[in-house]
């Protein structure tokens, strides 16, 4: 049966090889210490369910060590001009094919994959049918990009060394934010958001919860930076005693597009620095926050058709 440990395989492997690609490149000043932080971001993927806790959180210190005090650097390998130009002229538009075929794998990956299972035995776990489709359909999506740019999976490797170079510490944000949120939650501020919402919110109104959710669903992921770190919070806060308990949402709709809401507050906000700063620095933008500029309106479009599709989707 295929699981999560699918993905963190996949994720881990493929870090492994940027870290001896990069140990291996002599074009980066830092290379040796950008090795072992992507060796180590590796090794949490692909045995952390293994090392004890304190381990961990000792590897996970070593990296934030490693990016402060500048640890980290970036290769200059040239790119062939003649080459990619005439890659440019023979793909053209088709190059966004690959990409594509992620969500639509995805997709269909959850819709057949799922029910391919048999007395005692499933091809997926359900519980985590959504991520492992993806994975699935990121190796697919691969594989169709190798043979269209007639390249091997090796290109690909540096390429993705090159993006997470260009990335650095940035990369650990989603998951160290969404870590945060869980210790929130853990510390009983989501309790204190029910509380305060209680006493000082009049929420009788379904629309009224509904809204309030939304809207601290994107607020709150702007103040951390990650919907994931804003999910446990206001959902234990909002979402679960409002919507389901006291005005009996269904969980499941309440809980994809709640998220949904906290994606629009990561458009908004710098401190998702690997979606909104990183972008504008590999572009060359003058302005840092052009990025978030030119998303806020979107945003808030689909901040405002989330709450109605939340109050008519989820009761």
């Amino acid at each position: 049966m295929l699981n999560i440990s699918l993905v963190y395989g996949l994720l881990g492997s493929l870090l492994l090889l940027v870290a001896l690609l990069t140990a291996r490149d002599q074009s980066n000043p830092r290379r040796f210490s950008s090795a072992l932080f992507w060796l180590l971001y590796g090794l949490v993927f692909l045995i952390g369910d293994f090392l004890p806790s304190a381990l961990v959180g000792v590897i996970v210190i070593v990296l934030a060590l490693i990016a402060g005090f500048g640890g980290l650097g970036q290769g200059f390998a040239q790119i062939d001009d003649v080459k990619l130009q005439a890659s440019i002229k023979r793909i053209g538009k088709k190059i966004f094919i690959p990409a594509l075929c992620i969500p639509l794998g995805t997709l269909v990956g959850v819709l057949l994959l799922a029910k391919i299972q048999g007395d005692g035995w499933q091809l997926i776990d359900g519980k985590n049918l959504t991520l492992v489709s993806l994975a699935i359909a990121v190796i697919f999506a691969l594989a169709f990009a190798c043979w269209l740019t007639r390249e091997t999976p090796v290109q690909g490797v540096r390429e993705a060394k090159r993006l997470l170079e260009a990335m650095g510490w940035a990369v650990l944000l989603p998951q160290l934010l969404a870590t945060l949120g869980f210790l929130f939650n853990d510390a009983g501020v989501g309790q204190a958001v029910a509380a305060l919402s209680k006493d000082y919110l009049s929420l009788d109104s379904r629309f009224a919860a509904v809204t309030a959710y939304a809207i601290a669903m994107a607020v709150f992921t702007i103040i951390m930076g990650n919907a994931f770190a804003a999910f446990p919070v206001i959902t234990a806060g909002l979402g679960v005693p409002l919507l389901v308990l006291q005005f009996g949402g269904n969980p499941a709709v309440v809980a994809a597009i709640g998220m949904f809401c906290g994606y629009c507050g990561t458009l908004l906000t710098p401190m998702a620095a690997n979606f909104n700063l990183v972008p504008a620095a590999l572009l060359g933008l003058k302005d840092q926050h052009l990025v978030i500029k030119a998303q806020a309106p979107t945003a808030i479009i689909l901040l405002i058709c989330n709450i109605f599709l939340l109050y008519f989707l989820a009761f």
